[in-house]
């Protein structure tokens, strides 16, 4: 009787809560979700000089272009001599040659001159005689190797040639980057600035780590991770802390983190609960707002996403595992595409499968995955496929296998495509 009421009640005042009770009526594809988030966003980002010191991980907003030759001039690849090689044709063990020993800024034939690794090849050489390939008695060498015109000579613009390009825009730096730059003499480079992504967790049933929680209270968790996984990826974190079930205190912290930050991510609040109120809060404060709300996919399936002012609001699950899923399918996309990178895709290992995993038709499903090695060959073994709050499926797992909407599962044995997000394990003979 008293749900009757209710729902008369509800239908006369177009209650919001039945509506959420009723569940997701339609999930979008992740393709559709994901390209109409693009779609509604210009990215705007900004450049920065920074020292190449301080430039690991920055994501490059220019080409570099070499200005000179690398290297400058010919030079010796090894600790040695500087020869003619034609002065050693014929050399053996048995049957050494001996060449006389300049300090002049030419070799002559019969002559050689001590140099060594990188110092510029003097006039009249075109070889390098390696130290061990030789014996030196006073101003002289013995020679019984052979060497051939260019043996252990870098040659002027082998490395790179003056007008190319060095190392191009939106490439992430790595050490061997940052040594090319270097070696071409920048000091400065131009990179894009670090997208700032805010980051809320609602949730009435959320207490901080470090403090005693109450009965029925939990850790939040999810601040911590999202966090580091923008901090992973070279953007930087903005802190909102933790927001009661109140779509008010919701509303003013996400405001804050739009007005402070180029995006928002929560986590929590976004199913179709009574308690679940973020889209509600989001929707109060601007438009578009909410554009997507409920995903084909596994976990993570509450996803919402949202736009204000030109910034982008994702909205995750409170479960841990849902959310570091909506991260990698949304926020990981939109933030690389922030930061201006080119190219960088997850890893993927080719696997066989250690056994059969099942998954529900009609939803993409992400399932965690422990690659390991054995007898040279990878195998895949399923970690879980539900569980979505259980977050030491992550630690066990190193990779997840997407399964296509249009299929009930994997079967044994089945080689699968395996995305790695940790490094693979040593061989593993239990299995």
């Amino acid at each position: 009787m008293r749900y009757v009421f209710l729902c008369c009640l509800c239908a006369v005042y177009r209650c919001p809560i039945l509506v959420r009770l009723r569940g997701f009526q339609k999930l979008m594809s992740i393709e559709e979700a994901r390209q109409r988030l693009m779609d509604g966003l210009k990215i705007k980002r900004k450049n920065v000089m920074v020292s190449i010191y301080d430039a690991l991980n920055r994501v490059l907003a220019e080409d570099i272009i070499a200005e000179e030759d690398l290297p400058r001039f010919d030079r010796s690849a090894v600790d040695g001599y500087a020869v003619k090689a034609e002065d050693t044709f014929g050399v053996s063990q048995f049957k050494p040659k001996t060449l006389k020993l300049t300090n002049g800024n030419e070799v002559k034939k019969g002559e050689a001159k001590q140099v060594w690794t990188g110092n510029s090849l003097p006039k009249g050489a075109d070889a390098v005689l390696m130290l061990e390939n030789a014996k030196r008695f006073d101003d002289e060498i013995e020679v019984w190797t052979v060497v051939t015109p260019g043996e252990n000579v870098s040659k002027k613009g082998e490395d790179i040639a003056k007008g190319e390009i060095a190392v191009k825009a939106g490439t992430r730096l790595k050490p061997h980057h940052l040594g090319l730059i270097a070696a071409l003499g920048k000091s400065e480079i131009c990179v894009f600035e670090k997208p700032k992504v805010a980051v809320l967790a609602t949730g009435n049933e959320l207490v901080e780590t470090g403090q005693k929680p109450r009965e029925e209270q939990v850790f939040e968790v999810n601040r911590l991770v999202l966090g580091a996984l923008c901090l992973e990826l070279g953007a930087e974190p903005l802190d909102l802390g933790i927001a009661k079930d109140d779509v008010a205190e919701i509303a003013e912290k996400i405001r804050f983190g739009l007005e402070k930050a180029d995006m928002v991510l929560t986590t929590g609040g976004t199913s179709v609960g009574a308690s679940d109120l973020v889209p509600t809060a989001v929707n109060s404060i601007g438009k578009p707002g909410v554009i997507v709300h409920g995903v084909a996919m596994r976990p993570a399936m509450p996803t919402a996403l949202a736009i204000i002012d030109n910034k982008p609001i994702i909205v995750l699950s409170g479960n841990p595992v849902a959310a570091m899923f909506g991260f990698e399918v949304f926020a990981r996309p939109l933030i690389l595409k922030m930061l201006g990178v080119r190219c960088e895709r997850r890893p993927v290992v080719n696997a066989r499968l250690t056994r059969r995993t099942t998954t529900a038709l009609g939803r993409r499903t992400f399932v965690r995955i422990r690659v390991f090695q054995r007898g040279g060959e990878f195998y895949a073994e399923p970690v879980s496929a539900r569980g979505s709050g259980i977050i030491s499926t992550m630690t066990r797992a190193n990779g997840y296998v997407v399964v296509p909407e249009n299929r009930e599962g994997l079967e044994e044995g089945e080689t699968v495509q395996v995305h790695l997000f940790d490094t693979l394990e040593e061989a593993d003979e239990s299995v």
